[in-house]
C-alpha cells in the first residue's frame, strides 16, 4: 500500500471570476485547460494539465478550513485498504463525486486540510 504520485491540486477562485482565471491561468502560465468529467461541469470552474498532472481550479465563495474545496489528490494503488488506513486512525472517509475511470473518497487531516484518494480503474 503506497502513495503513488500526486494526482492533482485544486484551488479556488471567487464566484463569477472563471473568465480572469483562464486569462492568468491559460494566457499568462500556459496551462492547458481539458474538459471535466460531466459529472462535474455542474459545479463550475475549470481544469488543467501540466505535464501528467493537473491542476483543478474550483469556484466557491472565500472559505477557510473545513468548508473549502481546496485539496491535494493523492493517487493510490490500493484504495479500499487505504480507506481502512483512514478509518483505524479515527478519520472520517466520505465518497465525492463519481470520475468515470476512477474511484476515490476524501478525509480531512487532524488540521483540516482536505485530502482526497484516488485510483484508476
Amino acid at each position: 500500500m503506497r502513495i503513488i504520485r500526486l494526482h492533482h491540486a485544486q484551488i479556488t477562485v471567487p464566484r463569477g471570476a472563471e473568465a480572469e482565471a483562464r486569462t492568468f491561468y491559460c494566457e499568462l502560465l500556459g496551462l492547458v485547460e481539458i474538459p471535466k468529467p460531466e459529472s462535474l461541469i455542474g459545479r463550475g470552474g475549470f481544469w488543467l494539465q501540466l505535464a501528467d498532472q493537473q491542476v483543478h481550479v474550483g469556484v466557491e465563495d472565500r472559505r477557510e478550513g473545513m468548508e473549502s474545496k481546496a485539496h491535494l489528490a493523492y493517487e493510490v494503488d490500493d484504495l479500499p485498504e487505504w480507506r481502512m488506513q483512514i478509518e483505524r486512525n479515527g478519520l472520517q472517509a466520505m465518497e465525492g463525486e463519481s470520475i468515470p475511470g476512477f474511484i476515490r473518497f476524501e478525509t480531512r487531516d487532524p488540521f483540516g486540510n482536505r485530502l482526497e484518494f484516488i485510483q484508476a480503474i
